[in-house]
């Protein structure tokens, strides 16, 4: 089946218009980067692609401000930006390939979500194709302009299950004078976490502090409890990281090319284990920071935890074993999901396995949207 790449806005909501006008079933997509997350792709009657909207609209570098296209490669965005000092530093996993709108629609980030948050807290405004042919446009592009932005926020991690996104606009963050990165071994979680907790209580604000367990921690040539920790800021704030950060433990210290190839190294763990492992599968756990250690504990393969927000990645080389350690998580009452796996084995597995109440409003809202659910059926970990 051919996949049909509207080239703007207009006629990306008069497309899912008119094959939603005769029922007919809609696969949307951006550049396909994670087709192995979520819910499965079920076969659709259309294929309509964002990636023909690639550019760049409206750039304000002194407003802090930029309105980009959905299908423009998060990693031209990324440069272009840049270029001018400037960042959206949402460190999504396969950012060579995904899509803006990718990134967006399936709510994914890294490890500066620590200090910046999500995409929640970076789109200020949005163009959306609905399947009635309507161009909807929420938010603006003034950082303080909230006015319809919850419409916005509603495809924000919605897998394209409501409408098509075309346009995103972020508010900007300036790059730090300098960085450096730090990377601390510990014996154990619980030396690990106790390093973390003392971190979090002093006056020093990394932009990321992730864990890896010593599975991961050996791609990275030390088996142990890391515990990565990434600052900015001015060259006397560098060297105060550095002071504290060794009274805690002997680091290894990251700059230059070496600081950003570690952090890629990490925000690319989940794509490089899923080229490595046909049969591969990635869990997400979320957690308090208090019950980070146990969470982290409970995995046997590689593991890696947002250790300042509660958010871990276990990584398992066989499907099977996923199924297994998630059902040992839904008893321990955790917040799990099956974030990436094969696409035939996502047909009957259970991804989510404890949606929660907020399910049956997510329904609800996409009746409102999409009445006949033909648009993007199942992408929502199967539930939507």
């Amino acid at each position: 089946m051919n996949v049909v790449a509207p080239p703007n806005s207009e006629e990306l909501a008069d497309t899912l218009r008119r094959a939603a006008l005769h029922s007919r079933t809609i696969a949307l997509s951006g550049n396909s980067s994670k087709r192995l997350m979520a819910g499965p792709i079920a076969a659709a009657d259309e294929q309509i692609s964002t990636a023909a909207l690639n550019g760049i609209l409206a750039y304000e570098p002194h407003d802090l401000t930029v309105s980009v296209q959905a299908g423009m490669p998060w990693r031209d965005f990324a440069c272009a930006l840049a270029a001018n000092r400037q960042m959206v530093p949402l460190d999504p996993p396969f950012a060579e390939e995904a899509s803006v709108g990718g990134v967006v629609a399936s709510g994914t980030s890294g490890p500066r979500r620590r200090l910046y948050g999500t995409a929640r807290d970076m789109v200020i405004g949005m163009h959306f194709a609905t399947l009635e042919g309507k161009l909807v446009r929420s938010g603006g592009m003034v950082v303080k302009n909230v006015a319809g932005l919850d419409m916005a926020k509603l495809m924000i991690g919605s897998f394209g299950t409501l409408a098509a996104i075309a346009v995103v606009n972020f508010k900007l963050v300036p790059m730090p004078e300098t960085e450096r990165s730090f990377v601390l071994p510990f014996d154990s979680a619980a030396a690990a976490v106790a390093a973390r907790d003392r971190i979090l209580k002093s006056a020093l604000q990394p932009a990321a502090l992730d864990l890896l367990n010593p599975a991961a921690g050996d791609t990275l040539g030390t088996r142990a409890w890391l515990l990565a920790v990434r600052a900015g800021g001015n060259p006397a704030a560098i060297e105060r990281y550095q002071r504290e950060l060794s009274e805690l433990a002997p680091p290894q210290i990251y700059e230059g090319t070496r600081h950003e190839s570690l952090w890629r190294h990490i925000e690319n763990f989940t794509p490089q284990f899923l080229k490595k492992y046909a049969d591969g599968a990635v869990v997400r756990v979320s957690c308090t920071l208090k019950g980070l250690e146990a969470v982290m504990a409970a995995f046997d393969g590689p593991a890696i935890a947002r250790a300042g927000t509660g958010v871990c990645y276990g990584y398992f080389e066989r499907c099977e074993a996923a199924a297994a350690f998630m059902a040992g998580a839904v008893q321990r009452g955790w917040k799990t999901v099956l974030e990436f796996a094969p696409q035939d084995w996502r047909k009957t597995a259970d991804l989510w396995p404890s949606p929660g109440g907020d399910l049956e409003l997510m329904r609800k809202v996409k009746t409102l949207f999409d009445p006949e659910s033909v648009l993007n059926r199942g992408r929502l970990f199967s539930r939507i």
